[in-house]
């Protein structure tokens, strides 16, 4: 399974949207400082996520996701 997730930021309240395999441990490796675009927003919990059987697929839904940019479609979806 291929994951998409939406992280948010306990320090600034920001959203990180990304696509993992395992998402304990890439939760881990942003809140350790290992992801440079985050690690100083950490620490971050996961606020949402989506499963997909196709790499391709999940892909899509990233893109589609950050496409959304923080407006209503985004409050929507972690409602």
């Amino acid at each position: 399974m291929i994951f998409v997730y939406i992280l948010q930021s306990l320090k600034d309240h920001g959203y990180y949207i990304g696509i993992s395999k395992n998402l304990t441990d890439r939760l881990k490796k942003h809140n350790a400082g290992g992801v440079s675009s985050t690690s100083r927003r950490r620490p971050f919990k996961i606020v949402y996520s989506e499963a997909f059987e196709s790499y391709n697929i999940a892909r899509l839904r990233e893109k589609e996701i950050k496409s959304y940019k923080g407006g209503n479609k985004l409050r929507e979806l972690l409602a």
